[in-house]
Protein backbone atom coordinates (compact mmCIF):
# COMPACT_ATOMS: atom_id res chain seq x y z
CA UNK A 1 0.00 0.00 0.00
CA UNK A 2 1.41 3.17 -1.39
CA UNK A 3 0.69 6.53 0.55
CA UNK A 4 1.81 9.39 -1.64
CA UNK A 5 1.36 13.01 -2.14
CA UNK A 6 0.55 14.64 -5.03
CA UNK A 7 4.00 15.41 -6.23
CA UNK A 8 2.94 14.61 -10.28
CA UNK A 9 5.22 16.76 -12.65
CA UNK A 10 2.63 19.02 -14.14
CA UNK A 11 4.46 22.56 -14.03
CA UNK A 12 2.67 23.16 -10.92
CA UNK A 13 3.56 23.74 -7.47
CA UNK A 14 2.16 20.18 -5.62
CA UNK A 15 -0.85 20.88 -3.04
CA UNK A 16 1.02 19.09 0.31
CA UNK A 17 -2.22 18.77 2.19
CA UNK A 18 -3.06 16.32 -0.48
CA UNK A 19 -2.45 12.10 0.30
CA UNK A 20 -3.31 9.42 -1.71
CA UNK A 21 -3.36 5.44 -1.02
CA UNK A 22 -4.05 2.52 -2.79
CA UNK A 23 -5.09 -0.35 -0.75
CA UNK A 24 -3.85 -3.70 -1.15
CA UNK A 25 -5.35 -5.36 1.90
CA UNK A 26 -7.86 -8.32 1.02
CA UNK A 27 -11.96 -8.18 1.37
CA UNK A 28 -13.26 -10.66 5.12
CA UNK A 29 -13.56 -14.05 5.05
CA UNK A 30 -16.51 -15.20 3.41
CA UNK A 31 -18.99 -15.38 6.78
CA UNK A 32 -18.22 -11.72 7.32
CA UNK A 33 -19.37 -11.18 3.39
CA UNK A 34 -22.52 -12.91 3.93
CA UNK A 35 -23.46 -10.67 6.99
CA UNK A 36 -23.29 -7.75 4.74
CA UNK A 37 -26.09 -6.23 2.62
CA UNK A 38 -25.83 -6.05 -0.57
CA UNK A 39 -25.09 -2.00 -0.74
CA UNK A 40 -22.45 -2.75 2.21
CA UNK A 41 -20.84 -5.17 -0.07
CA UNK A 42 -20.44 -3.72 -3.32
CA UNK A 43 -19.37 -0.28 -1.55
CA UNK A 44 -16.40 -2.19 0.24
CA UNK A 45 -15.24 -4.07 -2.60
CA UNK A 46 -14.99 -0.38 -4.51
CA UNK A 47 -13.02 0.67 -1.07
CA UNK A 48 -10.40 -1.77 -1.38
CA UNK A 49 -9.55 -1.31 -5.29
CA UNK A 50 -10.26 2.57 -5.77
CA UNK A 51 -7.71 4.87 -5.42
CA UNK A 52 -8.57 6.83 -1.85
CA UNK A 53 -7.60 10.92 -1.70
CA UNK A 54 -7.49 13.15 1.39
CA UNK A 55 -6.78 16.85 2.22
CA UNK A 56 -4.87 16.20 5.09
CA UNK A 57 -5.03 18.45 8.18
CA UNK A 58 -2.63 18.13 11.21
CA UNK A 59 -5.79 18.55 13.32
CA UNK A 60 -6.60 15.47 12.29
CA UNK A 61 -3.87 13.63 14.35
CA UNK A 62 -4.50 15.79 17.54
CA UNK A 63 -6.26 14.59 21.17
CA UNK A 64 -10.21 15.09 20.70
CA UNK A 65 -10.26 14.79 17.05
CA UNK A 66 -12.34 12.22 16.75
CA UNK A 67 -14.85 13.81 19.72
CA UNK A 68 -14.79 16.36 17.62
CA UNK A 69 -16.11 14.99 14.02
CA UNK A 70 -17.86 12.08 16.07
CA UNK A 71 -21.15 13.47 15.54
CA UNK A 72 -21.60 13.02 11.89
CA UNK A 73 -20.25 9.56 12.65
CA UNK A 74 -22.75 8.40 15.21
CA UNK A 75 -25.78 9.63 12.95
CA UNK A 76 -24.91 8.68 10.21
CA UNK A 77 -24.24 4.71 11.52
CA UNK A 78 -27.21 4.69 13.79
CA UNK A 79 -29.85 5.94 10.75
CA UNK A 80 -27.61 4.92 7.77
CA UNK A 81 -28.00 7.27 4.20
CA UNK A 82 -29.73 10.75 5.77
CA UNK A 83 -30.66 13.84 3.96
CA UNK A 84 -29.55 17.14 4.42
CA UNK A 85 -30.30 18.21 8.10
CA UNK A 86 -30.76 21.03 9.81
CA UNK A 87 -29.83 23.43 6.74
CA UNK A 88 -33.47 23.55 5.04
CA UNK A 89 -34.57 26.78 3.79
CA UNK A 90 -37.83 27.41 6.55
CA UNK A 91 -40.01 28.45 3.48
CA UNK A 92 -39.07 26.13 0.09
CA UNK A 93 -38.45 22.64 2.48
CA UNK A 94 -34.79 22.46 -0.11
CA UNK A 95 -30.98 23.03 1.15
CA UNK A 96 -30.46 26.01 1.37
CA UNK A 97 -26.78 27.69 0.71
CA UNK A 98 -24.04 26.76 2.82
CA UNK A 99 -21.92 29.62 4.94
CA UNK A 100 -18.25 29.59 4.98
CA UNK A 101 -18.56 28.22 8.45
CA UNK A 102 -20.73 25.44 7.64
CA UNK A 103 -18.60 24.53 4.62
CA UNK A 104 -15.34 24.15 6.25
CA UNK A 105 -16.84 22.21 9.08
CA UNK A 106 -18.90 19.66 6.54
CA UNK A 107 -15.25 19.67 4.11
CA UNK A 108 -13.28 19.07 7.56
CA UNK A 109 -15.18 16.17 8.48
CA UNK A 110 -15.77 14.70 5.21
CA UNK A 111 -11.82 14.65 4.86
CA UNK A 112 -11.14 13.18 8.40
CA UNK A 113 -13.79 10.14 7.45
CA UNK A 114 -11.37 9.66 4.60
CA UNK A 115 -8.28 9.79 7.08
CA UNK A 116 -9.97 7.76 9.63
CA UNK A 117 -10.37 4.90 6.21
CA UNK A 118 -6.64 5.52 5.27
CA UNK A 119 -5.88 4.57 8.44
CA UNK A 120 -7.89 1.39 8.55
CA UNK A 121 -6.65 0.16 5.18
CA UNK A 122 -2.70 1.32 6.29
CA UNK A 123 -3.12 -1.58 9.32
CA UNK A 124 -4.07 -4.33 7.39
CA UNK A 125 -1.86 -3.56 4.24
CA UNK A 126 -1.37 -7.04 2.57
CA UNK A 127 -3.57 -8.79 4.95
CA UNK A 128 -7.16 -9.70 5.38
CA UNK A 129 -10.08 -7.50 7.00
CA UNK A 130 -11.07 -8.24 9.85
CA UNK A 131 -14.66 -8.54 11.00
CA UNK A 132 -14.06 -5.18 13.33
CA UNK A 133 -12.29 -3.53 10.36
CA UNK A 134 -14.67 -4.27 8.09
CA UNK A 135 -17.46 -2.65 10.30
CA UNK A 136 -15.15 0.70 11.26
CA UNK A 137 -14.29 0.78 7.02
CA UNK A 138 -17.68 0.66 6.15
CA UNK A 139 -18.93 3.13 8.79
CA UNK A 140 -16.76 5.84 7.92
CA UNK A 141 -17.33 5.38 4.57
CA UNK A 142 -21.38 5.55 4.80
CA UNK A 143 -20.12 9.23 6.53
CA UNK A 144 -18.38 10.54 4.65
CA UNK A 145 -20.99 9.56 1.25
CA UNK A 146 -23.34 11.22 3.95
CA UNK A 147 -21.10 14.34 3.93
CA UNK A 148 -20.75 14.38 0.40
CA UNK A 149 -24.25 14.21 -0.40
CA UNK A 150 -25.45 17.05 2.01
CA UNK A 151 -22.61 19.59 0.07
CA UNK A 152 -23.83 18.23 -3.04
CA UNK A 153 -27.43 19.21 -2.29
CA UNK A 154 -26.81 22.06 -1.01
CA UNK A 155 -24.30 23.32 -4.42
CA UNK A 156 -26.39 21.25 -6.74
CA UNK A 157 -28.37 24.45 -8.20
CA UNK A 158 -24.98 25.82 -9.88
CA UNK A 159 -24.94 23.07 -12.57
CA UNK A 160 -27.79 24.49 -14.79
CA UNK A 161 -26.66 27.86 -13.87
CA UNK A 162 -23.26 26.86 -15.36
CA UNK A 163 -24.87 25.05 -18.33
CA UNK A 164 -27.15 28.27 -19.06
CA UNK A 165 -24.29 30.56 -18.81
CA UNK A 166 -22.31 28.99 -20.90
CA UNK A 167 -24.36 28.99 -23.70
CA UNK A 168 -23.75 25.98 -25.91
CA UNK A 169 -26.48 25.16 -28.93
CA UNK A 170 -26.82 22.05 -30.21
CA UNK A 171 -25.94 19.77 -27.54
CA UNK A 172 -28.61 17.61 -25.56
CA UNK A 173 -29.60 19.90 -22.22
CA UNK A 174 -29.13 16.89 -20.04
CA UNK A 175 -26.12 15.71 -21.55
CA UNK A 176 -24.81 18.91 -20.45
CA UNK A 177 -26.52 18.16 -16.79
CA UNK A 178 -25.12 14.88 -16.13
CA UNK A 179 -21.57 16.15 -16.95
CA UNK A 180 -21.79 18.93 -14.33
CA UNK A 181 -23.26 16.72 -12.03
CA UNK A 182 -20.44 14.39 -11.97
CA UNK A 183 -17.86 17.32 -12.26
CA UNK A 184 -19.91 18.66 -8.57
CA UNK A 185 -19.48 15.33 -7.39
CA UNK A 186 -15.47 15.38 -8.18
CA UNK A 187 -15.30 18.67 -6.94
CA UNK A 188 -15.69 17.54 -3.28
CA UNK A 189 -12.96 15.52 -3.10
CA UNK A 190 -10.59 17.97 -4.83
CA UNK A 191 -11.45 21.48 -2.71
CA UNK A 192 -8.99 22.98 0.25
CA UNK A 193 -11.08 24.53 2.33
CA UNK A 194 -8.16 25.87 3.95
CA UNK A 195 -7.13 28.19 0.85
CA UNK A 196 -10.09 30.47 1.95
CA UNK A 197 -12.63 29.99 -0.80
CA UNK A 198 -15.97 29.24 -0.98
CA UNK A 199 -16.66 25.83 -2.89
CA UNK A 200 -19.21 27.22 -4.96
CA UNK A 201 -16.34 29.23 -6.79
CA UNK A 202 -13.91 26.15 -7.46
CA UNK A 203 -17.22 23.65 -8.15
CA UNK A 204 -18.38 26.69 -11.40
CA UNK A 205 -15.02 26.53 -12.80
CA UNK A 206 -15.06 22.68 -12.42
CA UNK A 207 -18.22 22.64 -13.71
CA UNK A 208 -17.31 24.67 -16.90
CA UNK A 209 -14.32 22.87 -17.66
CA UNK A 210 -16.25 19.55 -17.30
CA UNK A 211 -18.69 20.96 -19.77
CA UNK A 212 -16.31 22.30 -22.37
CA UNK A 213 -14.61 19.01 -22.36
CA UNK A 214 -17.74 17.09 -23.21
CA UNK A 215 -18.82 19.58 -25.67
CA UNK A 216 -15.47 19.18 -27.71
CA UNK A 217 -15.68 15.32 -27.34
CA UNK A 218 -19.16 15.19 -28.68
CA UNK A 219 -18.41 17.66 -31.72
CA UNK A 220 -15.25 15.03 -32.39
CA UNK A 221 -17.61 12.70 -32.45
CA UNK A 222 -20.30 14.38 -34.88
CA UNK A 223 -16.58 14.62 -37.25
CA UNK A 224 -16.23 11.48 -37.11
CA UNK A 225 -20.33 10.10 -37.37
CA UNK A 226 -22.48 12.82 -38.60
CA UNK A 227 -25.75 10.44 -38.27
CA UNK A 228 -27.17 10.44 -34.76
CA UNK A 229 -27.55 6.86 -33.63
CA UNK A 230 -30.68 5.18 -34.90
CA UNK A 231 -31.41 1.65 -34.22
CA UNK A 232 -33.10 0.71 -37.23
CA UNK A 233 -29.85 1.91 -38.87
CA UNK A 234 -28.06 -0.07 -37.27
CA UNK A 235 -29.41 -3.06 -37.99
CA UNK A 236 -28.56 -4.62 -41.13
CA UNK A 237 -30.21 -6.13 -44.36
CA UNK A 238 -28.00 -9.08 -44.95
CA UNK A 239 -29.89 -12.06 -42.99
CA UNK A 240 -32.94 -11.00 -45.15
CA UNK A 241 -31.68 -11.16 -48.35
CA UNK A 242 -29.85 -14.46 -47.61
CA UNK A 243 -33.40 -15.74 -46.52
CA UNK A 244 -34.89 -14.75 -49.73
CA UNK A 245 -32.09 -16.09 -52.02
CA UNK A 246 -33.08 -19.55 -50.40
CA UNK A 247 -36.48 -19.02 -50.58
CA UNK A 248 -36.09 -18.49 -54.07
CA UNK A 249 -34.23 -21.61 -54.62
CA UNK A 250 -36.51 -23.31 -53.01
CA UNK A 251 -39.21 -22.65 -55.05
CA UNK A 252 -37.56 -22.87 -58.26
CA UNK A 253 -36.79 -26.65 -57.40
CA UNK A 254 -39.78 -27.27 -55.84
CA UNK A 255 -40.88 -26.17 -59.16
CA UNK A 256 -38.67 -28.79 -61.03
CA UNK A 257 -39.83 -31.58 -58.55
CA UNK A 258 -43.60 -31.23 -58.76
CA UNK A 259 -43.36 -30.86 -62.67
CA UNK A 260 -41.16 -34.27 -62.91
CA UNK A 261 -42.87 -35.83 -59.77
CA UNK A 262 -39.41 -36.72 -58.55
CA UNK A 263 -41.37 -37.22 -54.89
CA UNK A 264 -43.24 -40.25 -56.51
CA UNK A 265 -46.68 -38.45 -55.40
CA UNK A 266 -50.21 -40.41 -56.14
CA UNK A 267 -52.53 -38.62 -58.22
CA UNK A 268 -54.73 -37.88 -55.08
CA UNK A 269 -51.61 -36.15 -53.46
CA UNK A 270 -50.91 -34.20 -56.44
CA UNK A 271 -54.67 -32.63 -56.81
CA UNK A 272 -54.57 -32.37 -53.40
CA UNK A 273 -51.81 -30.12 -53.29
CA UNK A 274 -52.98 -28.30 -56.13
CA UNK A 275 -56.37 -27.80 -54.58
CA UNK A 276 -54.89 -26.55 -51.09
CA UNK A 277 -51.96 -24.01 -52.59
CA UNK A 278 -53.98 -23.62 -55.86
CA UNK A 279 -50.30 -24.94 -57.56
CA UNK A 280 -51.40 -24.70 -61.59
CA UNK A 281 -48.49 -26.14 -63.84
CA UNK A 282 -45.98 -26.32 -60.87
CA UNK A 283 -46.07 -22.66 -60.09
CA UNK A 284 -47.80 -21.66 -56.43
CA UNK A 285 -50.74 -19.01 -56.80
CA UNK A 286 -52.82 -18.11 -53.41
CA UNK A 287 -55.56 -17.05 -54.53
CA UNK A 288 -56.51 -20.29 -56.24
CA UNK A 289 -55.52 -21.70 -52.49
CA UNK A 290 -59.15 -23.47 -50.66
CA UNK A 291 -59.14 -24.52 -47.17
CA UNK A 292 -59.46 -28.50 -45.81
CA UNK A 293 -63.30 -28.08 -45.52
CA UNK A 294 -62.92 -26.64 -49.52
CA UNK A 295 -60.79 -29.05 -50.64
CA UNK A 296 -62.29 -31.96 -48.91
CA UNK A 297 -66.31 -31.06 -50.06
CA UNK A 298 -64.46 -31.02 -53.54
CA UNK A 299 -63.52 -34.74 -53.10
CA UNK A 300 -66.23 -36.01 -51.05
CA UNK A 301 -64.33 -37.08 -48.14
CA UNK A 302 -63.57 -35.57 -44.52
CA UNK A 303 -61.30 -32.79 -43.41
CA UNK A 304 -59.21 -35.17 -41.83
CA UNK A 305 -58.91 -37.28 -44.62
CA UNK A 306 -57.95 -34.54 -46.72
CA UNK A 307 -55.12 -33.24 -43.47
CA UNK A 308 -53.32 -36.59 -44.06
CA UNK A 309 -52.91 -36.86 -47.47
CA UNK A 310 -51.78 -33.32 -47.59
CA UNK A 311 -49.21 -33.96 -44.88
CA UNK A 312 -47.93 -37.43 -46.25
CA UNK A 313 -47.47 -35.54 -49.75
CA UNK A 314 -45.54 -32.88 -48.10
CA UNK A 315 -43.35 -35.06 -46.07
CA UNK A 316 -42.20 -36.31 -49.70
CA UNK A 317 -41.77 -32.91 -51.14
CA UNK A 318 -39.86 -32.03 -48.09
CA UNK A 319 -37.34 -35.22 -48.33
CA UNK A 320 -36.25 -34.52 -51.68
CA UNK A 321 -36.03 -30.92 -51.36
CA UNK A 322 -33.65 -31.43 -48.71
CA UNK A 323 -31.68 -33.71 -50.65
CA UNK A 324 -31.33 -31.29 -53.49
CA UNK A 325 -30.91 -28.42 -51.46
CA UNK A 326 -27.89 -29.76 -49.18
CA UNK A 327 -26.46 -31.08 -52.46
CA UNK A 328 -26.40 -27.60 -54.17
Amino acid sequence: MRDTKDHKSTGRRPNPAMRKLEPTCKPPIGAVMRKLSANEAQRLRLRLVELLECLYSPSFSRAGAEKRFAPAIDESASRGPRPVSGRLDAKTGRPRSLSRDEEVDLFMRFNYCRFRMMKILKAHAGRRLTAAATRELLKWDQAALDIRDEIVQANLGLVPSMVERSRLTGVDFAELISEGQLALLRSVGKFDCSRGFKFSTYACRAILTSISRAVALMARHRARYPTEYDPDLQKGDLIELRREEIEAFCMQELRGILAENSADLTVAERRILSERYGMRGGRKNPADSKTLRQVAEVFGVTKERVRQIQNKALAKLREVLDEQVFAA
